[in-house]
């Protein structure tokens, strides 16, 4: 069997072996123990592959099941005033747009383009692929607002291409998990929409209050990557 799946399954025991002691050892089981046995079950069910969503879902009517008394009825019928609640919110009727804005973007095959677009005008800069793919990254972002979506595309277009240019495994991940994390705060963030929705905060006042950051959040890690991208360079030919 693999190292990973060793390590998965190792984790996942331990998870559930320290959610049993946990249960076992204390004379009254509260709120508190019920909340960090859902969560470790989440997370559980998350690494042996379930959809997030459904097991969200599942975990929330089920634990809410146990908290209500086992009465059904109140259980779902708190469930369908959410999901209205949820559907009746404005603010989040940009998600699925925003969504869908994203898989029209990675469809069109623009991103592919706009990645050798941005290498070949910085072919001249040591490490242009780190910054093309730091560019790529930012700019795709503005898409999909989606972490996930930006590290996963640009693992499958940009990595093979660094690691086939001589760079180290550190530097390509670093560049394209760097450049992904700048999504959350780069308009349209879904996180930041949700977030809004959640704390009673207008979706654009939250997405202004992010352009700042945003922008003092993608020079530096430019800056790093260039410089590593030349100190590595500078190292293979033996000058430092």
């Amino acid at each position: 069997m693999r190292k990973e799946l060793w390590f998965g399954f190792s984790l996942m025991a331990l998870i559930i072996a320290g959610c049993a002691f946990m249960l076992i050892s204390v004379p009254t089981i509260t709120n508190g123990h019920l909340g960090l046995l859902m969560l470790a079950l989440v997370v559980v069910a998350i690494m042996l592959g379930f959809p997030t969503a459904f097991t969200l879902m599942g975990m929330g009517m089920l634990f809410g099941w146990f908290a209500f008394g086992f009465e059904t009825r109140k259980i779902l019928d708190l469930m369908v005033q959410r999901a209205y609640a949820v559907m009746a919110n404005d603010v989040l009727i940009s998600v699925p747009l925003f969504v869908f804005m994203g898989y029209l973007v990675e469809r069109a095959n623009l991103i592919e383009k706009l990645f050798r677009s941005l290498h070949l005008s910085m072919a001249r800069l040591p490490g242009s692929l780190a910054v093309a793919t730091l560019v790529t990254c930012a700019i795709f972002a503005t898409a999909t607002g989606i972490v996930g979506a930006v590290v996963t595309l640009m693992g499958l277009l940009a990595l093979p291409a660094m690691l086939r240019a001589g760079y180290s495994v550190q530097i390509s991940a670093g560049a394209i998990t760097a450049g992904g994390c700048l999504g959350i705060l780069i308009p349209p963030s879904i996180l930041l929409i949700v977030y809004g929705a959640t704390a009673g905060v207008s979706g654009g006042a939250a997405l202004r209050r992010c352009l700042l950051p945003r922008h003092h959040a993608a020079r530096p890690v430019r800056w790093v990557r260039h410089s590593a991208c030349q100190a590595e360079a500078l190292a293979d030919a033996g000058v430092a």
